[in-house]
């Protein structure tokens, strides 16, 4: 392992050039002052480039992390180390405070590089420093305050946007002290502003996925206030339609588009609730299965002729279905490995086929082929291999969670 310590000329800064208690540093002229800010932003980058250069010749995991570690908690006490003095300044100077501003809000970058780019080599859950909270708060609220305004223009739905930012809002005013806050919540915040700050297309009033709802989906914004309006923007759009048919076929379209988004895996806002995704999709088949159900119970009203028709002679009981809101493939999928895994037990995996499947329906078919769904569950695609999977994986928290 290389034995560079890359961050060398900011210890020496932090300790010794701008601690007031070893130089004398606000006799300093301008001009240094000056050369010592544009040094900060030349060392920044250099320190980024040589980091990636020590990774990438390092071959093990443990040699990776280790150093990642290192440096990571060297730049957590540089940053207190740099606060502190700054608060022992003798007198206001607004040239001396420019530097140390500049220094604190260096070292701050370097932080935030190192949590976004090598995240997993970081324990995400450990407490956050004191210091290192307060400059990130500050930070935040800098750029919330500009954010806001654009955030407002950008975006027709007023609601949401106040969803976003009181959330943000609430982390970077809560006081200090008597909470926890870990690496990862503050890693969380600060790329969802980032991506509210870079957030360009259009948002359309008629669109229940806009740009903004993409974003908060892909980021596991699993906020209940956000779930709560998503579902309810939604539902306000499915209830203007005029029959059941036309509300069903909507509602799986927009089911079959929100299972196709994008999503930042190991990324949760609030790590005690449950994924959005979850949450989302159990709304989804509940509404669908309720429309379903209802459409089956309607009654059709006598036209015309008034004479009460001839009972119908029923030769057999009709068979009573159950409804799976997977596809015909991402069952088959299903029934397929039980078989092989003889978790389902026959005589053949024709027979299992030939008997599960007559009593099952989907929102998409109420009457689904046995050998059909055999025969495709050889093909599958990878989108119904996903699904599946995802289905059992949702299964198995449930079932964790009784």
């Amino acid at each position: 392992m290389e034995k560079n310590y890359n961050i060398e000329w900011f210890d020496l800064l932090v300790t010794i050039t701008l601690n007031p208690g070893k130089t004398d540093f606000l006799s300093m002229e301008e001009d240094q002052i000056n050369t010592v800010i544009t040094q900060i932003a030349i060392e920044k980058e250099q320190f980024k480039s040589l980091l990636k250069n020590q990774v990438f010749g390092l071959t093990k995991e443990s040699q990776i992390e280790l150093l990642i570690k290192k440096y990571h908690s060297a730049l957590i006490f540089l940053l207190d180390e740099a606060f502190a003095n700054k608060e022992k300044l003798p007198e206001k100077n607004e040239l001396i405070a420019k530097t140390y501003d500049n220094l604190i809000s260096c070292l701050d970058e370097l932080l935030s590089f190192i949590e976004v780019r090598f995240s997993s080599y970081l324990s995400l859950d450990e407490r956050v420093p004191a210091t290192y909270l307060i400059v990130t708060k500050k930070e935040l609220s800098q750029r919330l305050g500009k954010l806001k305004t654009r955030l407002y223009k950008l975006v027709p739905d007023r609601r949401i946007v106040d969803i976003v930012l009181n959330t943000l809002y609430s982390f970077t005013n809560r006081p200090q002290g008597g909470y926890l806050v870990t690496f990862r919540d503050v890693l969380y915040k600060k790329e969802l502003t980032k991506e509210l700050e870079v957030l360009e297309d259009p948002e359309k009033e008629t669109c229940i996925y806009t740009a903004l709802n993409e974003l908060l989906i892909y980021l596991n914004f699993n906020s209940k206030a956000f779930a709560n309006h998503f579902t309810e923007r939604l539902a306000e759009k499915i209830n203007g339609l005029e029959n059941l048919s036309e509300k069903q076929d909507q509602l799986l379209v927009h089911f079959k588009d929100f299972n196709q988004m994008h999503r930042k895996p190991g990324v949760i806002f609030n790590p005690q609730y449950r994924d959005l995704k979850t949450v989302l999709s159990n709304w989804f088949v509940q509404e669908i299965f309720y429309l379903e159900k209802k459409m089956r119970l309607s009654v059709t009203p006598l036209q015309g002729n008034t004479e009460l028709p001839k009972p119908k002679v029923f030769s057999e009981k009709p068979k009573q279905k159950v409804m799976c809101i997977l596809s015909t493939d991402q069952t088959g999928l299903i029934l397929r490995a039980s078989d092989e895994l003889r978790i389902l037990v026959a005589k053949s995996m024709s027979e299992v086929f030939k008997t599960i499947v007559p009593h099952l329906s989907t929102p998409y078919k109420e009457e689904l082929s046995y050998d059909g769904m055999r025969s495709k569950s050889y093909v599958a695609e990878e989108r119904d291999k996903q699904i599946a999977i995802e289905t059992l994986e949702r299964i198995i928290r449930k079932i964790k969670e009784y």
